[in-house]
């Protein structure tokens, strides 16, 4: 992404933030009305910048794309993965960052970060450090399954069942299909 762009997105966020906060106690009718005027001109901010940035990057794909055979095919597949790709990291984004807020997740302190990851780095550094690197026990594992209370236990049986039901919706879509799968019928 050229650098005018990250420019003008960086600064509709920015208006975005700011109107946001002014109008916060605003009845809700100004504030979404604002808010829809930041929008729109964060989006001829964008529009401009990919104008302006467009042709250039259009140049020389076009350029890459004429060399045919493999490399052409191969600049052609990642100028169409592209769009996409930002589509979906952008909605990813959006929604970790509702998660984060509906959660009310805090990120960790740089003391925790390097609690975690000191033994990944002086393992790194010096791989002799690995035998001194002590492992869960079953038996510790299994004092923990048997210690547990009910909350733990409630906890855990519904995360399961949330991965067990978002894989079976996950093979749903996959197989456009509610039960087995599509292909040539097979005579034995």
């Amino acid at each position: 992404m050229p650098a005018a762009t990250r420019a003008v997105l960086r600064q509709s966020q920015f208006l975005t933030r700011r109107t946001a906060v002014r109008h916060a106690s605003s009845s809700s009718e100004k504030a979404s009305q604002t808010a829809s005027q930041a929008a729109s001109k964060a989006q001829q901010g964008l529009s401009k910048a990919t104008a302006a940035a467009g042709p250039a990057l259009n140049n020389a794909a076009s350029a890459l794309r004429k060399i045919g055979g493999p490399v052409g095919k191969v600049v052609s597949f990642i100028d169409a993965m592209i769009p996409p790709a930002i589509y979906y990291s952008r909605v990813g984004l959006e929604l970790g960052k509702l998660v984060f807020r509906g959660q009310k997740m805090t990120p960790p302190n740089l003391a925790t970060f390097q609690s975690y990851f000191q033994p990944l780095i002086n393992a790194a550094s010096n791989p002799a450090t690995l035998k001194n690197i002590s492992l869960p026990s079953p038996q510790n594992f299994l004092a923990r399954v048997r210690n547990a209370n009910a909350k733990e236990i409630a906890f855990v049986g519904v995360t399961a069942a949330e991965v067990i039901g978002f894989f079976t919706v996950g093979e749903i879509i996959g197989r456009f299909n509610l039960v087995g799968y599509r292909g040539e019928v097979s005579h034995h």
